[in-house]
């Protein structure tokens, strides 16, 4: 069986199961239905192909999991004590973080959990130059700043260690052709 055919079969259960959870209850109907609307959906709409280019390690992306979590805690205690804290609103800026992530999709989940966290928000994804520009709440101190870069750099970590280790990493024919088509775009523009 092949990764496609997984990946389909995977998304085909998820909108089954997300069907039958809007119906209420489990039955024959509701599963036959759930089966039936998810064919359409994947036939009618398909997603475009997404570039794999490591594999998954489940040690690292447990971690990966426990930090995403404890990071997201820790944040939301320091957003509701600034924001019932006695004196002036904090002072907040934008950030830029250079990733060494390769691949776009790991670099989006990394955006995403960067989003989760209580604070921050990525305003812009540099995709050539690998850097996010990340709205903080709170840069009014050098330790707030500090703070903010090591939890990205641990999570730019344990993502690299979870989804694409050098040993693993297999460059999509996609990854490289998008980044020649860009870097000729450039030199046309200039």
């Amino acid at each position: 069986m092949t990764r496609e055919r997984v990946l389909r079969i995977g998304v085909l259960t998820w909108l089954t199961t997300v069907w039958v959870l809007l119906w209420g209850n489990v039955s024959a109907a509701n599963i036959l239905g759930g089966l039936a609307v998810g064919l359409l959906i994947m036939w009618l709409l398909p997603l475009p192909r997404v570039a794999v280019e490591g594999r998954v390690h489940l040690l690292s992306l447990v971690q990966l999991v426990w930090w995403i979590t404890f990071y997201a805690g820790q944040s939301s205690v320091q957003v509701a004590w600034l924001a019932v804290r006695p004196g002036p609103p904090p002072v907040t800026g934008v950030l830029r973080c250079k990733l060494g992530i390769k691949s776009d999709l790991v670099l989006t989940l990394c955006v995403d959990v960067l989003n989760l966290i209580p604070g921050t928000m990525v305003i812009e994804v540099d995709q050539a130059r690998r850097a996010v520009y990340v709205h903080v709440l709170d840069v009014g101190t050098t330790k707030a700043v500090d703070q903010f870069y090591r939890t990205v750099r641990q999570l730019e970590r344990l993502f690299i260690a979870s989804f694409e280790r050098d040993s693993d990493w297999q460059p999509s024919p996609w990854h490289l052709r998008d980044y020649e088509y860009h870097e000729q775009g450039r030199e046309d523009r200039a």
